[in-house]
């Protein structure tokens, strides 16, 4: 099952697509003591003239850390990332975070109107919250929500990339070319992974988020 939420500024014709899919762990998110965790993905690209598609993972971990925090930390890595060369993406963006996915469409509006404050006070997580605006924001943006351990293939696949670097603690330290497809013929044998990898979103059918308010601290 995944959601898409509706229209905000039209989409840009000529704006290279991608679609990211991302996913946290921690381990042992919420108990007393250090608890290392992960954020991971891969980012999906096909070539218009040749309609090859190309994929590269990431990863980063921390020491001690929770999942809502290494959700965002998807978020920053992924877009700081595909903005090294200054190249503008529509991206779809996939997660099974609601507080990542909802901050992102909703709450996080009102937050920069109120200088990053809510009614009821300061934003949890409120330093990470703006890196993930401010990484996410030169490019068009489409957040959707998926949910997780269902046999998604991508998200499965983040799954594993994100937990194996909460585990043992590691970084990409950038893009690295994907292993997805060797993955996911080793999970086919087990009978863990059935469904077939989402195909790469058409252009007609990106629907791009509103755009974020100016910056406001």
């Amino acid at each position: 099952m995944t959601q898409t939420y509706g229209a905000g500024e039209p989409p840009e014709t000529g704006v290279p697509l991608v679609a990211i899919y991302a996913d946290e762990s921690c381990l042992g998110n919420g108990r007393l003591g250090a608890n290392p965790g992960g954020a991971a993905g891969v980012i999906e690209h096909r070539s218009r003239l040749t309609g090859r598609m190309t994929r590269w993972d990431y990863w980063v971990s921390e020491a001690a850390t929770t999942n809502n925090r290494m959700a965002l930390r998807s978020v920053i890595e992924a877009f700081g990332l595909i903005s090294r060369r200054g190249t503008r993406f529509r991206v779809v963006f996939t997660s099974d975070s609601r507080y990542l996915i909802d901050g992102m469409n909703q709450w996080v509006h009102d937050w920069i109107r109120r200088g990053w404050r809510r009614k009821e006070g300061t934003v949890e997580n409120v330093d990470l919250w703006k890196q993930a605006v401010e990484a996410a924001r030169p490019h068009q943006r489409q957040w959707r929500w998926v949910r997780g351990h269902v046999g998604h293939a991508q998200n499965e696949y983040a799954n594993h990339l994100a937990t194996r670097a909460a585990r043992e603690q590691t970084a990409s330290g950038g893009v690295v070319e994907s292993q997805f497809d060797e993955w996911l013929a080793a999970e086919r044998s087990r009978g863990k992974v059935r469904a077939e990898p989402e195909p790469f979103p058409n252009d007609a059918d990106f629907v791009a988020a509103r755009s974020f308010p100016p910056a406001n601290d």
